[in-house]
């Protein structure tokens, strides 16, 4: 029975504990932790873990000689590194929500102790755990499309004028940036996945064009370029109606997407196109016969991180799965905060490997004036995918 504990009982935290509950029979949760406590004891209450112990700091659950093998980090970004470092060196492995830290000063650091320590870590990516997902990358690896020329990456949100009134978000400091780190991590994510490779360059704009109570961008587009010259834009966004997210890979012979889609044309003897409904079955067919996860989102990857404890083994994401994330997530910050093309990787000696460095050089659009503890409703939404 592996025990759990969960540090930070904010909103995604509620996702967390569901998907955990689901698997009863091969995890308990312990313990929860957060710095209002009035929060970790609601989650006691609506979860009814009536045999959770309630901490107000991970430290303190560090002390208490509670047995404890897994953490759940759901606590804000700046604190991610922090915290699992810490528990770490106390021998626990680790799941830590996205992104997995600010900077990749951080991100080393992280990886050093999970070396150190013999554990597992983790990085919170559960949209690899989609089916749709999944059945993509098997589709552009299988080749029966060809090869990726150009992808467009889509991280489509809509978020009011109060969700950046919320304490830590909205400050460089404390959520370590806007969408491009806090939403589009996700997509980011898929798409190192998919290509299996960072970009050799990035060019990047940010702006924030409709949250005057938040420092960082609201909206950001990003162009990548591949060693093979080939592109793919992405995306980031709180500021477009209609919550879409999408992944789209035109290849070679064929158009893939996810949400499932495909189009494929073929040439004429002019030069223009005409359909090829014969590739678009064969192309339907191979993703029709991949097998769907048997859990999807963060039930997938709970199970597999569980997994991972219980076997001793590697989870599907991985501490450096997180890091390249961050890596292009820190790229295109730079590019847009100082306005030219990025050349990955980032070494060490770059200013915006350290959040010292991003900080001294992060565009802040706005003033944030408002911090409240808490929002209305705890209720989330997750998107499309």
């Amino acid at each position: 029975m592996v025990k759990i504990a969960i540090v930070g009982c904010g909103n995604i935290s509620g996702a967390h504990i569901g998907s955990y509950l689901k698997f009863a029979d091969r995890c308990k949760i312990v313990a929860l932790v957060d710095i209002f406590p009035e929060k970790a004891e609601a989650s006691k209450e609506k979860f009814k873990l009536n045999d959770a112990k309630v901490f107000a700091s991970h430290e303190e659950m560090l002390a208490s000689g509670v047995e404890i093998d897994l953490v759940s980090n759901c606590t804000p970004p700046y604190v991610h590194a922090e915290i699992s470092i810490n528990c770490m060196n106390a021998g626990l492995n680790m799941l830590v929500e996205k992104p997995m830290a600010t900077c990749l000063a951080e991100c080393d650091a992280m990886l050093e102790a999970e070396r150190k320590n013999g554990v597992i870590l983790s990085c919170g990516a559960q949209n690899r755990f989609l089916s749709m997902i999944t059945k993509l990358k098997q589709l552009a690896d299988s080749g029966v499309a060809g090869a990726v020329r150009c992808a467009h990456v889509d991280s489509l949100w809509w978020r009011g004028h109060c969700y950046y009134d919320l304490w830590w978000r909205g400050t460089w400091e404390k959520e370590g940036g806007g969408p491009t780190l806090n939403h589009a991590v996700h997509q980011i994510d898929m798409i190192n996945w998919i290509q299996g490779e960072l970009p050799a360059e990035v060019t990047a704009v940010l702006s924030n064009v409709m949250h005057d109570n938040s420092e960082c961008e609201d909206l950001s587009f990003a162009i990548l370029k591949y060693k093979s010259g080939a592109l793919a834009n992405v995306t980031s966004s709180v500021v477009h109606h209609g919550g879409t997210q999408s992944i789209v890979l035109q290849c070679e012979n064929a158009k893939i997407a996810a949400p499932f889609s495909v189009a494929a044309e073929k040439s004429k003897p002019n030069g223009f196109g005409e359909s090829n409904p014969e590739l678009e079955r064969e192309i339907t067919d191979k993703y029709n016969s991949f097998a769907s996860r048997e859990y999807e989102g963060f039930d997938g990857e709970i199970d597999d991180v569980l997994r991972a404890v219980e076997t001793k083994s590697r989870p599907l994401i991985t501490g450096e799965d997180g890091r390249k994330t961050v890596e292009l997530i820190t790229a295109i910050y730079k590019s847009g905060c100082l306005k030219q093309t990025v050349s990955l990787p980032l070494d060490k000696s770059d200013e915006f490997y350290t959040f010292d460095g991003i900080l001294k050089n992060a565009v802040r659009f706005n003033k944030k004036t408002k911090s409240a503890e808490a929002l209305g409703d705890n209720e989330i939404t997750l998107g499309n995918f």
